[in-house]
């Protein structure tokens, strides 16, 4: 009887540590499930044979699809983010939308830009595979700036590329669309596969601002010592100008600085191609004169990312840097917060500047800060 009692006891103990083991495995093949998917939206795609010359999609209206929006963390909408197969439609709808404002005629002086050096400036030239990239700061262009060097030969992968080298544009092998001669330029902007990148304009403004005046960079000191003092002693209400640099730019200096029309261009001209951080995306990348293959989203750059590789057939040649998890969502908490201290009628002047890029590209007015 002793004898039997124990072996129902060891047997017991053994069903309870397959138990166990079968517990811990399930939660292992669980996290492994979430990296393998992290890892798989990080920049990798399939299906298009390198080289390939995508055609530009004819675009079909359709007024009842609703144009993406950033995906607000307090009430997401499912219909927000598109599934896959719904990714080529969200690209063309995208195109459609900023076609239709281009034409809009009580819009032209906020989206209308000559294609002017300062627009040629922004775009680099990839000849290899017939690309155009507009760079549009304080949108995760240093990565895609990665992707173009690695097309360019000069690296196996992105993640060899140094950081310092990414943004040396005398070192980085990346040419601007300025450098060619007229000709040149005019077959480009006709031929080749051109990309920008957007995101919300009031959160570009935020990071910015977090970026140059609040981190600031050793290797910028311009924008501590120079922009910041300057805007600072037009914008500030009292200030002491022996503690200008001390004191640091509010962001309400900021704000009230974007949303100063004629004031602002005096000012600007003394900081010269540093104010590209907070530039509209219509002055940056003149998208009502130049026809854009795609344009990408930042809070959809998980999606985003592989079909731009894919659409411009180099998707078996290079990968989109990982994206941290969550660091592309739109974060309507984060606005609030920078914009609370904020007068409303500066709120409204700031966004009557930036009217134009909330158009252009889809995103809904920032209601909730004006009114």
């Amino acid at each position: 009887m002793g004898e039997a009692m124990r072996h129902h006891w060891l047997l017991l103990g053994a069903c309870g540590w397959v138990l166990l083991i079968l517990m811990f495995v399930s939660k292992f093949i669980s996290f492994r499930a979430i990296d393998d998917y992290g890892e798989r939206f990080s920049g990798q795609s399939s299906g298009t044979v390198p080289g390939t010359k995508v055609a530009k999609p004819n675009l079909v209206s359709s007024p009842d699809k609703p144009v993406p929006q950033p995906s607000d963390p307090v009430t997401v909408q499912p219909s927000a983010v598109p599934t896959d197969a719904d990714w080529q439609a969200v690209s063309e709808r995208r195109i459609e939308l900023l076609s239709t404002v281009c034409k809009n005629s009580s819009l032209r002086n906020l989206t209308h830009v000559s294609i002017s050096k300062f627009v040629l400036d922004r775009i680099f030239v990839c000849d290899k595979h017939k690309i155009l990239f507009c760079q549009t700061p304080k949108v995760g262009n240093t990565q895609w700036k990665k992707v173009l060097i690695v097309l360019n030969g000069a690296f196996s992968t992105v993640e060899e590329i140094p950081e310092n080298l990414v943004h040396d544009h005398e070192k980085n092998g990346l040419p601007r669309l300025s450098s060619l001669t007229p000709q040149e330029i005019t077959h480009r902007l006709n031929t080749y596969f051109k990309f920008f990148i957007v995101r919300d304009p009031f959160e570009r403004l935020i990071s910015a601002f977090k970026d140059k005046f609040v981190k600031n960079p050793r290797f910028e000191p311009w924008y501590k010592h120079d922009i910041a003092p300057a805007i600072i002693r037009k914008y500030r209400k009292s200030h002491r100008d022996n503690d200008l640099a001390a004191s640091g730019l509010h962001f309400e200096d900021f704000v009230r600085y974007l949303g100063d029309v004629e004031g602002r261009r005096r000012v600007d001209r003394q900081f010269g191609e540093h104010i590209i951080h907070w530039v509209t995306y219509a002055d940056l990348c003149a998208p009502c004169e130049i026809h854009y293959s795609v344009v990408g989203h930042h809070e959809t750059l998980e999606k985003d990312a592989p079909y731009i590789l894919k659409a411009a057939g180099i998707d078996q040649l290079v990968s989109y840097p990982a994206i941290p998890p969550g660091i592309t969502r739109y974060n309507r908490t984060k606005v609030e917060h920078y914009f609370s201290g904020i007068s409303k009628r500066d709120i409204r002047r700031l966004y009557a500047r930036y009217q134009g890029d909330f158009h252009l590209f889809g995103y809904p007015s920032p209601d909730f800060l004006m009114n």
